[in-house]
This record gives structure tokens, sequence and C-alpha cells, in this order.
């Protein structure tokens, strides 16, 4: 009898420990193993920042996170084009294999925004470092409105320069392929690199509308 129960015993104590152990997989608190390109900002990352997906034809999916702690009007700014469909159909229409895919032109628009970079006075401390997503401008600092670029390699002289805002936390393989097409004048690419779709996962946070520098 006593054999008995210790089998019993020993049975439930397993079943216990086996339904812990699968528990504790499947805790969505455990931390996401992330390529290690992010270790470059790591510092920045977090359970709270906007979360940005880019499926692009033919190529795949980018996942991006946005720092509002660094450029806050930056990020709300990139959040209401987002919010608007305004990237779905257009294309990234200037590629350089080594430095970066540039995308988001399309009919121009009227909101141009404050450049949140150092030599503009403003404190931004993420660097051009491969992943990394920042605004494309004109020679006029506070020029940037929907163009955005991906940092395919490191780029230290853009440091400073421009408004860094988040960094690729999924799909390095994808940057890799987009940045290697073939180009033509201009850096266009030959045939059209197309992004699909543009969302946008807030993570349970709320922004408020951007402010126009014009």
């Amino acid at each position: 009898m006593k054999k008995i129960i210790f089998l019993t015993l020993l049975i439930i104590s397993i079943t216990i420990l086996s339904a812990c152990q699968n528990e504790i997989e499947n805790d969505d608190d455990i931390e996401e193993e992330l390529p290690v390109e992010t270790e470059q900002y790591q510092m920045y990352l977090n359970d709270t920042n906007p979360r940005v997906t880019i499926v692009v034809e033919n190529h795949g999916t980018l996942v991006l996170e946005l720092f509002y702690e660094v450029a806050p009007n930056t990020v709300r700014n990139f959040i209401q084009y987002v919010e608007d469909g305004f990237y779905n159909g257009l294309i990234f229409h200037r590629i350089i294999e080594g430095f970066m895919i540039q995308g988001g032109g399309g009919a121009n628009p009227a909101c141009t925004i404050y450049g949140e970079f150092k030599n503009n006075g403003f404190e931004n401390n993420l660097l051009h470092s491969r992943g990394v997503i920042s605004m494309a401008r004109t020679m006029a600092p506070n020029s940037a409105t929907s163009q955005f670029f991906i940092m395919h390699q490191n780029a230290p002289h853009l440091n400073s320069n421009y408004a860094g805002f988040g960094g690729l936390i999924s799909g390095f393989d994808v940057l890799d392929s987009i940045a290697t097409v073939t180009t033509g004048a201009q850096d266009r690419p030959l045939e059209d690199v197309v992004i699909r779709s543009v969302t946008i996962d807030l993570r349970g946070q709320t922004y408020s509308p951007r402010e126009c520098h014009n």
C-alpha cells in the first residue's frame, strides 16, 4: 500500500512539474531572442515602444521598434503616416548596397517637421548603425516629411545630422535582400521594390498628433 501511495504521489509531482515547465515556456513575458545587430541600440528597446511591420513584395517582412524617447515628434509623425495608410503601395525608390534603403516618397505632404538631431540643437544619441530607421530630408534641417531610410550598414557620417528614431528587430535578411537589388540611375531599382503594407502596433500606448514646423 505504501508503495502504491508513493508511486501515486511521484506521478502527481511529475505532472505538476511538467505543467509548470510548459507554463514557463509559454510565458509571454520571457525576453524574446533578438538578432545580434540589435545590440547596437539595445538600450532603447522596451515593451511599450510602437512596433511597425513593413511587408515588401517579393522580399519579406521588416519589423521595427520606434524609439519615442529618442525622437518623440519624429515618431508621432511616422505613426500618423502609417495610420493614414500613406505608405501602402509606395516603393523603396533609392537603394545603395552597404549604405541604406530609402522609401516613403509620395505626393508632397504639407507638413514638415523639426529635425530632431544634434546638429539642429536636439539631443539625439541614436547612431546610424545597421538596422536603424531615420528620416530623409533636404539640405534644410527642418524639411523632413514622409520619406525614411533604413541603414543597411553603419554610416557614422550621418550621426548628429539626421533624425534616427527606431531600429529593426526582425528581418535583417529581408533588409539584405532589398539592399542588393540591381539599381540604375539615381540608385533607383530596375524593378520596383513595392511596399505592400505598413501597419503599427501601439502596444497599449496613445500618442498625440505630430507638430508641424511650417
